[in-house]
């Protein structure tokens, strides 16, 4: 899987500040209503939301992937956000959170979901990495970035 499959250079957002996790994952479902036409933000927050009440998708490391399923999303969708300043999101660290990669997929792609996520985290499980994303100049340099991204396997 390419991250390229999945995220556009306008769902890539980096500098903002957020007052709660929540405020996080609004405007997390925002940058991912732009990649499904006919979905509102609102729903997408709702399913982001929900899985979050099943367990932290903080993985650690200053690290989240919120994700869910959602009826009427046709095909996996990214986005992500470099926050300016790391947010208490309840991560299994218990590390503030400052890189947030958020994920959509549809209802039924179980096995694509698991993949895309497996992708993901292993991306973000290189601290290398995570200290690129970190150090990068603006939203067009992450956006290369991510893209140019390539899993081990």
């Amino acid at each position: 899987m390419k991250i390229a499959d999945i995220l556009s250079q306008d769902r890539v957002s980096q500098g903002q500040t957020f007052t709660s996790k929540k405020k996080a994952l609004e405007e997390l479902s925002n940058l991912l209503a732009r990649g499904v036409p006919g979905v509102q933000a609102a729903d997408i927050l709702t399913s982001l939301a929900a899985r979050e009440k099943l367990g932290s998708t903080g993985l650690g490391h200053g690290v989240a992937i919120p994700h869910g399923r959602m009826a009427g999303v046709n095909e996996s969708v990214g986005a992500f956000m470099r926050l300016k300043h790391p947010l208490d999101y309840d991560a299994h660290d218990g590390q503030p959170v400052d890189l947030v990669f958020g994920l959509l997929v549809p209802q039924g792609a179980t096995e694509a979901h698991l993949k895309h996520l497996a992708a993901i985290a292993e991306m973000f499980s290189d601290g290398a990495f995570c200290q690129q994303a970190r150090e990068a100049t603006d939203e067009g340099a992450l956006f290369k970035l991510l893209n140019a991204y390539t899993p081990a396997n």
